[in-house]
């Protein structure tokens, strides 16, 4: 049984007059925080290992922002779901195929990227320290491991990621970082098995 709408047009006959053009079309990307637990080595033998955490970025190879240290990701293909996207990109920017990936948030604000309109589905990827070794690929010159700290002041919050002779920094409201934790709240107990 067909059913029609208030023109009298039947699915199929709506479909075929539907002009997809008469809606501007977004791209979408995805961006992927990959996070790593590594051991820091003592001195001391008789003491446990301390912990570090790590964030994985990727220098750009090309425009916008060329050289600039950013999170891997990439435009997603008609083929592909932003998940698949997500594997595809993190594989060709780090080398890095397998482990813990999952979507996080959506990124939807108008003029956040010079090229066009962009929506961004961000994803979280956890990997275990012993799985470090990355090489570069893609649009990306190079990809490094930057250790991942923090500060409180008042409302703020200072992070700090930094790798050799590379420092980062920005400064976080609190309200931001503890939207952030809820959502992580979730996965205290692999967090906890990781450290």
């Amino acid at each position: 049984m067909s059913r029609f709408d208030a023109g009298g047009l039947s699915e199929k006959q709506f479909l075929e007059q539907y002009n997809p053009g008469d809606f501007p079309r977004p791209s979408v990307t995805v961006d992927i925080v990959v996070f790593a637990v590594t051991d820091v080595r003592g001195n001391n033998y008789r003491k446990l290992s301390d912990k570090e955490l790590r964030i994985l970025l990727i220098q750009r190879g090309g425009h916008p922002y060329i050289g600039q240290w950013a999170l891997p990701g990439g435009f997603v293909l008609p083929v592909e779901t932003v998940g698949e996207a997500a594997s595809r990109e993190l594989a060709e920017e780090t080398g890095m195929r397998g482990g813990y990936l999952e979507q996080l948030y959506t990124f939807s604000k108008p003029g956040r990227d010079p090229r066009t309109w962009v929506i961004s589905c961000a994803h979280m990827a956890l990997i275990g320290g012993e799985r470090l070794s990355l090489k570069a690929g893609s649009d990306a010159d190079d990809a490094r491991w930057f250790v991942a700290q923090t500060e409180s002041a008042a409302e703020r919050i200072k992070l700090s990621l930094s790798n050799e002779n590379v420092n980062l920094s920005a400064v976080v409201a609190q309200k931001h970082v503890d939207e952030v934790l809820h959502k992580f709240q979730p996965y205290s107990n692999f967090y906890g098995r990781m450290l």
